[in-house]
């Protein structure tokens, strides 16, 4: 109830922005005229149209108040005593923005809203709200279940909010606060045949598992602590391992290119050499092909890792969502020789020849790699999939 009363006067406030005092009458939203009626008034206290609104919300909206109050009190239940201490805070700080532009005068009228203490009726009211979900958090913790003790925590929390002063709530609201909480245990089970190192296990879980968690709900990839009693396992099967072998092939190519080779004299018909405006012999440059074969080795070797991400439920043991996964690294090498004149390389070329043959990675070192993909992959699914974990 405290939240939609709270969601009301928001949408009071934002309403109070739009449009003049007098048609925020009109449509009935009279926290919105009170405000906007005020910040009127502030600026001009002879504004007719705005001390008439002014007026007239106020009226209403108290009697309406008041009404409710009254219906509430009557009704007689504990849970309303929160609702009844909202409207009273929301009467106290109303008369408190209105008596800073009243009195009004108006054709001759003294306008002033009749000052009313609220503050005893605010803390009487508040204290009862608080009692009632003190009292309630104590009976919700008797239902042992996740959802009551999360409701319980939020009682115990607003009670020490609004009081503070009750045997045991701390210690309270810590406990609701645990037995709330779902506890998720993230493993690892490897059916591939291949032993990993434990590190490989410890790096593919750095799943930065803390933006996981929730108020409610948190993720572990151990359980020394073997207190915590867990709700939910996600299994990580890794089911198929596959590296292929190491593969080398051998691409053969013939490079030709053109390259300068000196020059020779323009010749005219004579046979004399020609000369230029300024006297210069005239030449122009010589050519000549050369070539070059390269030899080109190829290393390649690949790794595909297939799995599935498993979400199981402890009570009961069943499990709610499974989904495969995988994962592909991939290592290549390219180094190369060349056989004859390197003149008709370019510069591509002359960085592959500077290249050699390396060793292959081993299967271990191909794995590792993937491994780095497969957790993208796993954390890109617990997150898709975290809506079945509350």
């Amino acid at each position: 109830m405290k939240k939609i009363y709270t969601l009301i006067v928001l949408v009071a406030l934002v309403l109070a922005g739009c449009g003049s005092s007098k048609k925020q009458v009109a449509a009935g939203n009279y926290e919105a005229a009170i405000q906007k009626a005020v910040k009127a008034l502030r600026k001009d206290s002879d504004s007719e149209k705005d001390i008439i609104a002014l007026e007239k919300a106020m009226n209403v909206v108290t009697e309406q108040d008041n009404e409710r109050i009254r219906y509430l009190k009557i009704e007689g239940k504990a849970s309303s005593w929160d609702e009844i201490y909202q409207i009273y805070k929301r009467m106290n700080d109303r008369q408190t923005l209105v008596r800073t532009v009243t009195p009004l005068e108006l054709d001759g009228r003294r306008i002033e809203f009749p000052y009313v203490d609220y503050l005893s009726e605010i803390a009487t009211a508040k204290r009862n709200a608080a009692d009632f979900y003190y009292a309630h958090g104590q009976e919700l913790m008797k239902n042992n279940t996740k959802e009551s003790y999360r409701q319980a925590y939020n009682e115990f929390v607003r009670a020490q909010q609004y009081v503070g002063d009750y045997p045991g709530i701390d210690a309270m609201i810590n406990e609701s606060q645990y037995m709330g909480m779902s506890h998720v245990f993230v493993n690892i089970k490897n059916y591939s045949g291949i032993n990993f190192p434990e590190t490989f296990e410890q790096d593919l879980l750095a799943l930065d598992l803390p933006s996981l968690n929730s108020d409610w709900v948190q993720y572990y990839t151990s359980d020394l602590d073997k207190s915590i009693n867990f709700d939910y396992v996600v299994n990580v099967n890794l089911k198929n391992i596959a590296v292929s072998p190491d593969k080398q092939e051998q691409i053969d190519s013939l490079i030709k290119r053109d390259i300068e080779d000196g020059f020779q004299y323009v010749l005219d018909s004579k046979g004399n050499v020609m000369r230029d405006t300024a006297g210069n012999d005239i030449k122009i440059k010589k050519y000549k092909t050369v070539q070059c074969a390269m030899v080109q080795t190829i290393q390649t070797k690949e790794c595909v890792i297939e799995g599935d991400v498993e979400i199981v439920t402890l009570v009961p043991e069943k499990v709610i969502k499974k989904d495969p996964i995988g994962a592909m690294s991939d290592f290549e090498h390219i180094s190369a020789r060349a056989i004859g004149d390197q003149n008709a390389l370019t510069e591509r070329h002359k960085q592959m020849i500077n290249s050699k043959i390396v060793p292959f990675p081993t299967d271990l070192d191909m794995v590792i790699m993937c491994s780095e993909n497969l957790k993208k992959a796993i954390r890109g699914i617990m997150y898709q999939n975290a809506r079945y974990i509350y």
